[in-house]
């Protein structure tokens, strides 16, 4: 697998937060590597989309909230 180089810089305002840069061209292959192209992972983004579209979301704080 090929080395993937992107910048993190850390979040003036916030200790929780900070900020990925790279290039397009590394992103899609970020995304490759991850499976975002997957076309069982695409559908599932179809599915949450329409899902948010009629409003069966909920907002969360946390990940935690969601194994309760």
């Amino acid at each position: 697998m090929n080395s993937l180089t992107f910048t993190l810089k850390p979040k003036r305002n916030t200790a929780k937060k900070i900020v990925v840069e790279m290039d397009a061209d590394r992103l899609e292959r970020l995304a490759a590597n991850l499976g975002m192209f997957n076309p069982d992972f695409l559908a599932s983004v179809k599915r949450a989309e329409r899902d948010y579209e009629v409003g069966r979301v909920r907002k969360i704080h946390s990940l935690r909230e969601l194994i309760r």
